[in-house]
């Protein structure tokens, strides 16, 4: 390009280098993460859940109990869960609490799903959740050997049902990079063409200007 002065020069050579340099820091760092691995804890709870539950749905290894669509799952609670899929949600659920928390047990995770139980006019109490669908899900899934026993009791994620989880977080977390590139194109986009706005309202401004000279 041609500049006026040296000055400009000199600022355009200034811009260009630390473009490039957050360039470079960008890709070191998506470099950086790429070596290190995506995991569980790397991604929304939500979001992981939900695909952990479709991957459950559509697998032939786990198997929808005959009794989800009428067994609740607490005595605090009044009517079964509406939602078709709440077992599969339910499992993914208490996979994810497992990785995280290696060595939970039955106790820990009827804690964690239980609720306040409303007794009408009298005080309401804390109740644990149903223990048998958390022990159908748990036994499911040690099957699958995504879960194993300790010796000490309670219940860890085996290798091959972490690399499992893992592998399903990171495609969420690559999903997520790439509707962040396709948002950041549509901004740039928008951008350009209000630039190109601009552009044409200068010279429509300095045309009409012109014309109206004597």
């Amino acid at each position: 390009p041609l500049f006026a002065s040296s000055h400009q020069l000199l600022v355009w050579k200034q811009a260009t280098l630390i473009c490039c340099c957050v360039s470079l820091k960008q890709r070191h760092d998506k470099m950086a993460e790429e070596a290190r691995g995506i995991c569980v804890r790397d991604v929304k709870a939500t979001a992981f859940i939900t695909a952990y539950a479709d991957h459950l749905k559509n697998s032939d290894k786990f198997d929808l109990p005959v009794w989800a669509d009428t067994i609740k799952t607490g005595v605090f609670k009044e009517l079964a869960p509406y939602g078709d899929d709440w077992y599969y949600i339910r499992a993914a659920s208490i996979a994810r609490k497992v990785y995280l928390r290696p060595g939970i047990g039955m106790g820990q995770l009827q804690k964690w799903y239980g609720g306040s139980y409303r007794r009408g006019a009298r005080t309401e109490h804390f109740r644990k959740a149903a223990s048998g669908v958390i022990r159908s899900v748990l036994i499911q899934l040690q099957d699958m050997k995504v879960l194993e026993l300790l010796p000490s009791g309670g219940r860890r994620v085996t290798v091959v049902g972490q690399q499992d989880l893992d592998r399903i977080a990171g495609s969420i977390a690559r999903a997520n990079v790439e509707e962040e590139d396709v948002d950041a194109d549509d901004d740039d986009d928008d951008d350009d063409d209000d630039d190109d706005d601009d552009d044409v309202d200068d010279v429509t401004t300095k045309t009409s200007f012109v014309c109206a000279l004597p």
